[in-house]
């Protein structure tokens, strides 16, 4: 926020609908957000000339009618010093981030007499809406097949305009003739100038509208696609009947030049009030009415109806059939007569603006809820708001005076936000989330995730009308791992509760405590266990990638948030030094990797490294008790090192009988084509000797370490998180597969690759690492392993190289993918 004097510029953030600035500009300008509408209401104008413009890459473009028309602009203005601007968030000079996050500049220049007297510069950021829930449907999902992206090779070609003949117009020349059109791979966004020669009026059930139906060709090369867009709006003359006490409009229940009625099923009917829904409470409190029949929508409302929000704080009082011969001269109270200039200087508002019919204007009203000519009193946990307004009109040009009276009433009922508290316990947090008001809707985010109905079972949620609690472990995944002290971590939980409608912040509650655990421990027999936890102050790091000295020496375990290391006291590099009366071994625990490395020092994150150490005393005697007990198995045979052969080859099919020889090297596929891999344990005859998958992935380079990678199995279980799992296929003893345990066959989808892109028309190498080991070890986790496609569960152990002697890595490639 800033103020340059010299240049006389002001700067306002509007974030939503919040408006901060340092210096309070003479006039009034304030936001809301309107689903796909922003609204800017500019006040306090005085006789002053507003200027409007869209600002975009430092340059301003003045919003003239035309401009406003084809690029998704309305500003309406009143002779009374107030102005309201409505953009669509996809107007042509909004910033689109991945249709997710729009964002709009207005520059608003005032002058009079000629003479700049001010600029201010608008900013708007607004979040994608999601318009509305549509309610089940049981055939198919209207929502997500409209949110399906079109393929980005595709560019608008030609606009066929319905008018009902058919004109044919090319993109610029649409352009040149007022039309607005844009797409995006999830949006299409067409408007059109009103009136224009493509526009044509329709009867349509007695109503006469205005369409505009088009046929929009899409074309990339040799392909073509096209998308039907219209729009048909009612007359201002049609639809619209009075009554001495109501307003009724008649809406089509079935809009025959956009839909078919074959195919037609009306899901949801909503009413709202300057671009917002009203819920069915609300109505029922203002006498109106929605209803439907066989041909119509029906809307009727009474004929000087109040149109006051309560949640805004704000009373609304419209004066309907008001001629254009009259003028509000002032507004009283039983208290005091206000003029029109002290009406804005007290924060009211005062519109007036033509009526439905053409034939009059309607005058609008706001006053706050807090101006001192509201009344108030509570009763029964309730706020009743009243008001009571005399307006004085003249009728010109004699200046006959009259007026109209309007007693106002609302009632708030006295809100109390959700809330949440918390502390801590030996190995938990306790949370408790207090409801606030009944009815209060709300959302809670634990950490990073949304708390869903899964997500609070696994935190044993309890519960009832008022409140509802849960107990989080210190260390899962939504907990924050601030510092790691020699037997503690001070971990953190944060909890944010919020808006879903809007994303608005409730309340931001984190809760830090320190947990006493053993992160090393040191056991009799040389065994050493340590703990790696991520920390808040190295995010990026990877603890999958962390080892000991020996940078074979890998975790046991590893997920996200931690590595499990279990490794001899004699082994992975650790030192031993003697002391008085015992020994020391020391390890330490840190990134070896050199990619990694360089990754870590380019985010200039602080080095990670943990340190282990174990104290052993030299003259302790240990007493050992033992009974023997008869053998329950047949002795097997322990595993060690030795020169096993193993291959790995692509078969022609899934029948696995042939296979790609070396000389077709490389492997060409199309993208819809898999991968038919088979590795194979070459020279074993032995049924008991088993030849396990503990790792493959494929990457771009020969060099397994070579960086990007994709992961295709994990812990000898296809990658859960891949879109496009491997598919394993079992081995049968059958021709030359005499031993079915000695082979492993898969299946890789080339749509594995199909996400990046960029990379496709290039070749690929797939690496695997496997493990050769007995399979009458019952304590083998190797031979062992459970796959389970639930989260981020892994069954089975991640392998070291050092930990099984009969590691084998092998490669196949290249392998060329072709785009079809």
């Amino acid at each position: 926020m800033g103020c340059l004097a010299g240049l006389g510029w002001f700067i306002l953030l509007v974030a939503v609908v919040n408006i901060e600035a340092q210096n309070k500009p003479p006039i009034k300008i304030n936001s809301k957000c309107l689903g796909n509408l922003l609204r800017v209401d500019v006040s306090r104008l005085g006789g002053s000339f507003l200027e409007v413009s869209a600002v975009i890459n430092n340059s301003s473009i003045i919003l003239t009618p035309n401009v406003s028309s084809q690029c998704g602009f309305t500003i309406k203005k009143d002779h009374l010093g107030n102005a309201v601007i409505y953009a669509s968030i996809q107007n042509c000079f909004a910033q689109n981030v991945d249709d997710k996050a729009f964002t709009t500049k207005l520059g608003l220049r005032l002058q009079s007499d000629n003479v700049v007297d001010k600029f201010y510069l608008v900013s708007v950021k607004k979040a994608a809406p999601n318009d509305y829930n549509l309610p089940a449907y049981p055939y198919s999902d209207p929502q997500k097949a409209a949110e399906q992206p079109m393929d980005a090779g595709f560019r608008i070609a030609t606009v066929v305009f319905l008018t009902p003949e058919e004109r044919v117009m090319q993109v610029d020349e649409a352009q040149r003739n007022g039309y607005g059109i844009s797409s995006t791979l999830t949006r299409l966004v067409l408007r059109s100038p009103n009136p224009s020669r493509e526009t044509y009026t329709k009867d349509v059930a007695g109503v006469p509208m205005t369409v505009l139906s088009t046929s929009i060709i899409f074309e990339k090369t040799k392909l073509a696609t096209q998308l039907y867009a219209g729009a048909a709006c009612p007359q201002a003359q049609g639809g619209v009947s009075f009554t001495e006490t109501s307003i009724r409009w008649f809406l089509p229940r079935r809009i025959d030049p956009l839909i078919c009625p074959k195919h037609f099923r009306l899901l949801e009917v909503n009413m709202g009030v300057d671009g917002r829904k009203l819920e069915a409470t609300e109505m029922s409190a203002r006498n109106y009415s929605l209803t439907l029949d066989d041909l119509y929508v029906i809307v009727e409302i009474p004929i000087g109806a109040a149109a006051t929000v309560p949640k805004e704080m704000t009373f609304k009082a419209l004066i309907w059939l008001v001629g254009f011969d009259v003028m509000l001269k002032n507004i009283s109270s039983p208290s005091e007569v206000l003029s029109l200039a002290d009406c804005f200087a007290r924060g009211f508002k005062v519109f007036d603006q033509m009526s439905p019919n053409g034939c009059s204007k309607v005058y609008t009203v706001e006053v706050p809820f807090t101006d001192r000519v509201v009344g108030q009193r509570k009763e029964m946990g309730v706020t009743i708001y009243t008001l009571h307004l005399i307006f004085g009109f003249l009728v010109l040009p004699k200046h006959a005076p009259f007026t109209a009276t309007a007693y106002l009433r609302a009632k708030l009922e006295d809100i109390a936000p959700p809330s949440v508290s918390g502390s801590c316990g030996d190995k938990n947090f306790y949370v408790i989330v207090k409801d606030g008001t009944k009815g209060f809707n709300f959302q809670t985010i634990m950490g990073k995730r949304m708390l869903t109905g899964s997500l609070a079972q696994q935190y044993g949620i309890m519960g009832n009308d008022t409140h509802f609690s849960l107990i989080v472990p210190f260390s899962p995944a939504d907990a924050t791992v601030e510092a790691v002290e020699l037997s503690s971590i001070k971990s953190r939980l944060d909890v944010t509760l919020r808006y879903p409608k809007t994303n608005k912040t409730i309340q931001v509650f984190s809760l830090a405590c320190n947990f006493i655990t053993k992160l090393i421990e040191c056991f009799p027999n040389g065994t050493i266990t340590a703990i790696a936890i991520t920390l808040e102050s190295v995010p990026s790091l990877n603890p999958r990638r962390l080892t000991l000295r020996n940078s074979a020496c890998g975790p046991t375990y590893s997920n996200d948030q931690y590595a499990y290391f279990v490794f001899a006291a004699n082994s992975c590099g650790t030192t031993r030094k003697f002391l008085p009366n015992m020994m020391l071994y020391e390890n330490e625990i840190s990134i070896t990797d050199e990619l990694e490395l360089r990754k870590l020092s380019q985010s200039k994150e602080p080095e990670f490294e943990l340190k282990v150490f174990c104290y052993y005393d030299i003259n302790t005697n240990q007493a050992i008790g033992f009974n023997t007990r008869p053998r329950r198995s047949e002795p097997y045979a322990d595993d060690a090192r030795g020169e096993m052969q193993v291959e790995m080859r692509v078969a022609l099919d899934d029948s696995y009988s042939a296979f790609h020889r070396v000389e077709d090297d490389p492997i060409t596929k199309y993208l819809q084509q898999p991968l038919f891999f088979e590795v194979e344990l070459m020279g074993s005859y032995n049924p008991k000797v088993s030849l396990e998958l503990a790792h493959c992935w494929a990457t771009l380079e020969e060099d397994k370490m070579s960086l990007p990678q994709w992961d295709l199995i994990v812990n000898g279980c296809a990658n859960s998180r891949d879109p496009h799992p491997v598919i394993f296929h079992s081995v049968l003893p059958k021709g030359r597969v005499h031993y079915p345990s000695n082979v492993k066959r898969f299946e890789v989808p080339m749509f594995v690759f199909a996400e990046d892109k960029d990379n496709l028309n290039r070749q690929v190498f797939v690496h695997c690492e496997v493990v050769i080991c007995d399979v009458r070890n019952p304590v083998d986790a190797a031979c062992n392993v459970q796959c389970s496609d639930q989260d981020n569960t892994m069954k089975g152990q991640k392998l070291a190289v050092s930990d099984y002697p009969g590691f084998k890595h092998v490669t196949s490639g290249p392998i060329i993918i072709m785009s079809p």
